[in-house]
């Protein structure tokens, strides 16, 4: 892995997260577009996300099989083909349709466990930590971009545009992966099934997994909820400055490097509690964060920084459990990543009608203190087998 190349596995992976995150900032220009209702377009996130979750569930574990290649610019292409889709629907029930959108964004994952094995072991979390980087930097930059794109030139020249940078990277990466031999070869239905096998075969996959799941429910509760407190009163605030808030989230990056040198130095334990705690507080300052933009910019910096260092730790431990099956454990870790992230979306939109934004930060709250009592739980006994 030269410098080059991990920064093009970064930039890669953080397009292809973006594009599950490109009509987060949008929800309330969608909307009024099409004629639909603000907290009926948050469903349009849920639904992107759970596709993801399928298309990671059914075409991820065929990283441990294929050639990557190949794989990974063929699942760029079709990526661009449903981003023009969603450019050219006619209505929002169409658009909500194309949540197949979810199921073709699965590159940047594939890019993750690739890394992981062109990466020597003694600086594997520094590798997977620079990719990480590139996927947060992603999530939180497509809101920034689409909300400037969207205010230029509307909201379907953010996913014309996207389709287009996912063809030129498919290229790129097509002539810069090197070659490499399947890992392993069996049958697709085996190959599906054996993902369940190695999760309960390995305990610290579990205990991870479940911390995981929490975080990415805590941190899509928190951004889809945010779109609808500053687009509303006090704030007001139109979808350009909205995508501002996003660039709040870059400091989130500099804590994904770092939390790969901390898993290379044995650190990971104490500093995925570290991470949680400092989640903890986040939410305990976004509770009072209603009516202060300070308050709100602090609260965005506390919670990237805390779930994005626990979510590479989380990568890093379980790609140290098995050299052969790091796509299928990622397989696991991006479904339940997904899984929490669709679920802490439809949350943010539930929990927004009941009570507004106190309903959605004492709930990210309480998902806090539970990821802590996992963790002060799970940590008990050996939870990590070091591989190649």
């Amino acid at each position: 892995m030269s410098r080059g190349l991990t920064f093009l596995f970064a930039l890669a992976a953080g397009v292809a997260i973006g594009n599950l995150y490109w009509a987060q900032p949008l929800l309330g220009f969608i909307a009024g577009d099409l004629r639909a209702a603000t907290a009926t377009a948050g469903w349009l996130v849920t639904a992107t996300q759970v596709g993801y979750a399928v298309g990671v569930l059914l075409l991820l574990p065929l990283g441990d099989v294929l050639d990557r290649r190949r794989f990974v610019p063929v699942m760029l292409l079709t990526s661009a083909a449903a981003l023009l889709l969603c450019a050219l629907a006619p209505s929002f029930g169409v658009l909500v349709a194309l949540g197949v959108l979810g199921v073709t964004t699965i590159s940047g994952q594939v890019l993750t466990p690739l890394a992981g094995d062109l990466a020597g072991s003694a600086h594997r979390g520094r590798i997977i930590g620079a990719v990480g980087a590139g996927t947060l930097t992603g999530i939180l930059a497509s809101r920034t971009i689409a909300g400037f794109v969207a205010g230029a030139a509307g909201w379907r020249t953010v996913f014309a545009l996207a389709a287009v940078v996912a063809v030129l990277l498919a290229v790129l990466l097509h002539r810069a992966i090197p070659p490499l031999a399947p890992r392993t070869r069996m049958p697709y239905p085996q190959l599906i099934a054996s993902v369940g096998a190695v999760v309960m075969r390995e305990r610290a996959a579990r205990w991870t997994l479940l911390l995981a799941a929490t975080g990415f429910a805590a941190f899509s509760l928190f951004w889809t909820a945010l779109t609808f407190l500053l687009s509303g009163p006090p704030f007001g605030y139109p979808v350009p400055v909205i995508g501002l808030f996003g660039l709040a989230g870059l400091a989130g990056v500099l804590s994904g490097l770092h939390g790969g040198r901390l898993h290379d130095r044995g650190w990971s334990l104490p500093a995925t509690g570290t991470a949680w705690v400092l989640a903890l507080g986040a939410f305990v300052v976004a509770v009072f964060a209603g009516r202060s933009v300070v308050l709100v910019i602090i609260a965005i910096m506390m919670i990237d920084v805390a779930l994005q260092t626990q979510a590479l730790l989380n990568r890093a431990r379980l790609f140290a459990l098995s050299h052969e099956a790091r796509s299928r454990l990622n397989t696991a870790l991006a479904t339940g990543n997904f899984i929490g992230a669709g679920i802490g979306s439809a949350a943010a939109t539930t929990l927004w009608s009941a009570g507004g934004w106190t309903a959605v930060t004492i709930t990210g709250a309480a998902l806090c203190c539970f990821a802590l009592v996992v963790w002060a739980l799970g940590r008990r006994g050996p939870l990590v087998i070091a591989s190649p």
